[in-house]
């Protein structure tokens, strides 16, 4: 299956409001013990969200990791609205900034961070370079790199059979990006093309379900 891109921001109203009040509980944990499985060692200082969205996993990955702070940064505003609201429910405003910020020309709070998380972002980048290249900029040497994203299927048939399962009961607007989404998604081999390209080349591709795969690696120190 060719890829078909899909837009880089999901700031229509609607749509944010369909993901903060969907239940991605079981994807979403998956994301940070796969996190905890990839770096078995206390996570301490800052970690920094790339595409946080309306901050579901900044959310679970805070209260995991009880000794971190966290920044999260996405371009769509009605997303990040949804996610203050989230975060206020939640209590961790004092642990969780949500920054609106559009990827490579952000401008964080911090100049660097200890570790860097991202779900679900590459597959909305027109250049998925972007995503590499921001996680080198904004990475300390040695900090890990967890990016969790969607998997392309094969054929229409898989990718069919995956909205059926996993969408069946969503509001239509769910439907119709879960399968822009996937549609969207990158192949393990093209990922790692991406990678080889970054320099990242320690960094590892793993397919971690029927729809995720994994990159995950820490920034390479500069060779002496």
């Amino acid at each position: 299956m060719q890829r078909v891109p899909e837009p880089e921001l999901m700031d229509e109203e609607d749509q944010a409001k369909a993901y903060a009040e969907a239940d991605f509980s079981e994807p979403h944990d998956h994301f940070v013990s796969l996190f905890q499985a990839a770096f078995p060692d206390s996570l301490t200082g800052t970690v920094l969200d790339l595409g946080c969205g309306s901050a579901d996993v900044t959310i679970r990955f805070a209260r995991a990791f009880p000794n971190c702070r966290i920044d999260g940064v996405d371009g769509a505003e009605a997303m990040l609205g949804f996610g203050r609201k989230a975060l206020r429910s939640a209590g961790l405003e004092h642990r969780i900034r949500l920054i609106r910020g559009y990827l490579p020309d952000a401008s964080l709070p911090l100049r660097s961070y200890d570790a860097v998380i991202s779900n679900s972002l590459l597959h909305h980048l027109a250049d998925p370079m972007v995503l590499w290249t921001s996680v080198q900029r904004f990475g300390k040497l040695g900090a890990p790199v967890f990016i969790m994203d969607l998997l392309r299927p094969q054929s229409e048939d898989q990718l069919n059979g995956l909205v059926r399962h996993y969408a069946a009961d969503a509001p239509e607007v769910l439907k119709r990006d879960f399968s822009a989404s996937l549609r969207a998604a990158y192949r393990p081999d093209e990922i790692r093309a991406q990678l080889d390209n970054a320099g990242l080349t320690d960094f590892t591709v793993e397919i971690v379900s029927d729809r995720h795969l994994v990159v995950s690696g820490r920034l390479p120190f500069p060779n002496v």
